[in-house]
Formats: structure tokens, sequence, C-alpha cells
């Protein structure tokens, strides 16, 4: 087996890097996945952000890089984002990188990134790893609409009312630690049903895992009873509902006490992603003229 380059033998040669704001994306968990233009840009940046500069200092240290590391997380990322200002403003590079993944997904760089846009001042993406992408293209299921959710909330009550309206013909994509898991499982799958899924663990490291199965059996999978590493669950969209008559009527009896009955109709047939038409002959008939 022929051993792979190192690197791209006719890779591009890198660009200056003018000032402003980098979200650069650093790897998940397999160093390799370290893009070439993040590695330009950490390399000329006067200053980085980062949520953890002890994680940060290890991976700029593993490709030979010094930079200035300062601190951006939940407690810190309001003075973080005026220290970005002013550095931008006086022409210097920033960038902006969480411990793992794309910055701003799940991060507090959020508000840095906010605050730099609201003063006018320029913010570039520097796009590669992260776990939402990862695990949806490998989980296997439609990825054509899909909705990310982030954390559910940790008590079980409160994250049935979050699932409640999660609920829809799309792929949800949550993130979730190893402890909560199986419990989260189980009310997921009490809230939406059977509905197929997967949980990626680790990925791109080591021990990677994707374990495929209905929510209800993932619940009980002593694969998913507390594993370690971070965790991603994606679950497949679910049937959109169709309203029954008697759900139509009242929705069109409760409109027409505020609208005439065009409007009634059209109102109630967006709601309910049925056909004008007949509601609107419906709301004729309620008012005597059908």
């Amino acid at each position: 087996m022929i051993e792979p380059s190192p690197f791209p033998p006719t890779a591009p040669p890198p660009r200056p890097v003018a000032p402003g704001l980098y979200l650069v994306a650093t790897p998940i968990g397999n160093l390799r996945d370290m893009t070439l233009r993040a590695l330009d840009v950490l390399a000329a940046a006067d200053l980085v952000l980062a949520e953890d500069t002890r994680v940060t200092g290890k991976l700029l240290s593993a490709y030979g890089l010094k930079a200035k590391l300062e601190r951006c997380d939940d407690h810190a990322s309001e003075r973080a984002a005026q220290v970005a200002i002013e550095r931008i403003g006086s022409g210097e590079v920033v960038a902006l990188v969480s411990d793992a993944g794309t910055p701003l997904v799940s991060d507090p760089g959020f508000v840095v990134a906010r605050a730099v846009i609201a003063a006018g001042l320029p913010v570039h993406p520097i796009p590669g790893p992260s776990s939402l992408l990862a695990a949806l293209c490998i989980a296997g299921l439609p990825a054509d609409h899909v909705l990310f959710a982030g954390f559910l909330p940790a008590k079980s009550g409160a994250r049935r009312t979050a699932l409640e309206a999660l609920k829809g013909p799309h792929t949800l994509v949550l993130f979730e630690s190893g402890p909560r898991l199986a419990d989260s499982l189980a009310d997921m799958a009490a809230v939406l049903g059977p509905r197929p899924a997967a949980v990626a663990r680790e990925l791109t490291k080591l021990y990677e895992e994707c374990v495929r199965g209905t929510l209800d059996t993932l619940a009980v999978d002593p694969r998913c009873q507390g594993p370690k590493g971070e965790i991603v669950v994606v679950i497949g969209p679910g049937t959109a509902e169709v309203a029954s008559e008697a759900d139509a009527e009242a929705a069109l009896v409760e409109a027409m006490t505020r609208l005439p009955p065009g409007e009634a109709a059209a109102e109630v047939s967006r709601a309910l992603d049925l056909p004008r038409k007949p509601l609107y002959r419906r709301a004729l008939a309620l008012q005597g003229r059908g």
C-alpha cells in the first residue's frame, strides 16, 4: 500500500490574510482534519480567541504555531467581543475557535461574531470539521430538510416539552451527553414515536461508532447506556399529521369570529395545510350562505 503524501503536491499557495474576524473550524478529534487555510489564518493571527486556551494551545503546538491566546467562554465573551473590535479596528487579524468543530454552533463565540458584524467590521468563515454534518453524513437518514436543535433540557419533563415543539416532517440533529443519553432516547421515543435514528459517538476518533435503529430500540441498546465521548443523535423525519374534519371546523369557527369567510378559510388553510376551496365552502355554509 502506498502511503499518501503529507501534503497535496500541487496545493495552491496561501493568500495574504487581511484584517478581520476569522471563524476557524478546528478538528473534532482527528488532528489531520485541520485545513490548510485554517493553518494559514492561525499562523497570521495577531490574536486567537479560544473557548479554552489550554485546548487551543495544544492544537497550535501540534502544528508548530504560536499565537497570543485569550479566553472566550460564556463568562468572557462580552469582553472578548470588545477586544476583537478594537484589534480589528487597528488593522489586526483575529481568529475565533471553539474547542472542537465549527465556531458559533452551540458555542459562546456567537456573541463576538454578532458584535463585530454590528460594528461594521469584516467577518470571514474558515469552514472545516463539524460534528453536526459528520453525524448527518453517516446516519443514513434524509438530509434535505434538517432541523438542528442543539442540547435538550436536562430534566425529563422539560425535555419532553421541548421535543413536542420539534415534531414535524424533518430530520432532527441533537447533541447529548453520555450519562443522559439513554433517558433522553426514551423521552424521544415517547414523544416522537419509533422513528429511525442514529447515535454517533467519537466522530473521527479511534473509537468512532454509529449505532442505528429506532428510537425505542436505541433507548435500551447496551451501547447507548452511558457511553463516553461526544455524542450526536440524528432522528429521521416524522410523518406530517393531517388535521381531522373536527379540527378544521373548530379552527374555521374560531377564525370566523375575527375574519370574513374568505380570509378565515385562507388562514385555516395555511395553518392546517388543507385546501382552501372546501374550507371556503364550509365557511359560507356556517354563515348560512352556502
